[in-house]
């Protein structure tokens, strides 16, 4: 009795099966393991045949069949000892996007020719993990071409080939092992006709005929000149929105201390509304805590913190005048007064419950510190008092700077008397603007005293 071959997809005029995604794992795919990747290859060729048609994607949109791209990115993932590719290293190697990258992938695993054996993912600290896949040949393949494999599940191995497809299994191996390139075009990438170097171009018409010539004595002399010529950008260039966003951003992180943790694109976004109306960084920070002072726990997320208490601020103080009077405000609002008066709990500290022997010791040495720092303002206001910012050496410069920056009562001395312009030229901007956010957080020693 003669043996009865079942026919073949496309002996039988039909599409073979397109996976779904629950059988596009390795758990679960009805398809056997690739030995090698020339293997391998011979499959994709046998599926990406532009003839026979065997596979149709599924999806209404991206590529309608597989074509060049598909077997590239099949011979890329052929040439990996670990079938591991990441989508940006494929899409470089390519030169396509990502989203061809996605769709072609697609459309192996759904012909059954790639299977999961894992599926990457968001990991820790936003990296991503790519997948790492099986390359599979499937049983449409091993049935449409009368391959015997023994074994079970996807451990199968070839055994042999049926005669009568011996001859086309030889050419799709030729096509695995042809490495296959992108092919060039034939026409111009913009359509129109090409320019030779004896004619000028393939069109009937001369490109020169309608254009004139210069004149040879403006040629000769040098004389003529572009008629819009380009101007060379002077000065430094004006920041945009975004950029002033930025800046804002920076300032608030390096000068409120509850901020230093924050991340300026979050901080840019948050205060962006006072940023396009012109707000300074002091501004926002009067704003953010004129309702109540920042503690520990608030600390741990600022950029909610800063949020949630700048909203509707923009609106509220839309002038300038508005903005001065709530700094003002908050400078010397209960914030303020609950700062001052956490001078007491400093003595209070000094004295250590069960030694009441240390009490009155204890007491005289805090007195004593505060007697010192009263006389160190005097001494700094009358030294202040005597600057001359003309007369001095550069020694004397630097001996300025070095004691304002260990005293910002110094400071506050010396914009008292030189005033705001004088002050910042001689102690320069970052020296005053440190003094005086240390002079707002905490408070001064004489006010802790009293």
């Amino acid at each position: 009795m003669p043996e009865t071959r079942q026919k073949s997809c496309a002996e039988q005029g039909t599409q073979c099966p397109q996976i779904a995604p629950a059988g596009q794992w390795l758990s679960t795919t009805t398809g056997r393991i690739a030995t090698d990747g020339h293997s391998w290859l011979t499959a994709v060729h046998w599926a990406a045949d532009p003839k026979t048609k065997r596979y149709t994607p599924t999806r209404n949109h991206g590529p309608r069949s597989m074509n060049v791209t598909t077997v590239l990115l099949a011979q890329e993932l052929a040439n990996l000892k670990e079938c591991r590719p990441g989508i940006a290293y494929l899409a470089r190697k390519l030169n396509v996007s990502e989203r061809t990258v996605e769709y072609h992938l697609g459309m192996l695993r759904e012909a059954g020719l790639l299977a999961y054996r894992s599926k990457g993912g968001r990991v820790a600290q936003g990296v991503d993990e790519a997948s790492v896949y099986e390359r599979i040949i499937p049983v449409a393949f091993d049935e449409d071409l009368g391959i015997r494999t023994t074994g079970e599940g996807v451990q199968r191995r070839p055994v042999g080939a049926a005669a009568e497809h011996r001859k086309t299994i030889g050419k799709l191996a030729k096509k695995a092992a042809k490495r296959m390139r992108r092919p060039r075009r034939r026409t111009p990438v913009s359509g129109e006709a090409r320019c030779t170097l004896m004619k000028g171009g393939t069109s009937g018409s001369s490109s020169t005929s309608c254009s004139i010539p210069p004149s040879e004595t403006r040629l000769a002399s040098g004389e003529h000149t572009h008629p819009t010529p380009k101007k060379a950008p002077s000065g430094p260039q004006k920041l945009n929105k975004v950029g002033r966003r930025y800046q804002l951003a920076q300032e608030l992180i390096s000068n409120v201390p509850w901020l230093s943790r924050a991340s300026a694109p979050r901080i840019s976004w948050i205060a962006r509304h006072c940023a396009d109306a012109g707000w300074q960084w002091q501004e926002v920070q009067a704003a953010a805590e004129e309702r109540g002072p920042i503690g520990e726990v608030d600390s741990f997320r600022p950029s909610g913190l800063l949020a949630y208490r700048l909203k509707g601020v923009h609106t509220l103080y839309a002038s300038e005048k508005a903005r001065h009077a709530m700094v003002t405000a908050w400078e010397d609002s209960r914030l303020r007064e609950h700062i001052r008066h956490e001078g007491w709990d400093g003595l209070a500290a000094a004295v250590i419950p069960g030694q009441r022997t240390d009490t009155a010791t204890a007491a005289m040495a805090y007195i004593s510190n505060v007697l010192e720092g009263i006389a160190t303002e005097h001494a700094t206001e009358h030294y202040a008092g005597t600057v001359d910012i003309e007369a001095l050496t550069r020694d004397e410069v630097l001996e300025h700077r070095a004691l304002a920056a260990d005293n910002p009562e110094y400071v506050s001395s010396m914009l008292d008397t030189l005033g705001d312009h004088d002050t910042r030229r001689l102690l320069t901007h970052r020296i005053v603007d440190q003094a005086l956010t240390l002079l707002r957080l905490n408070a001064p020693a004489l006010a802790n005293a009293f």
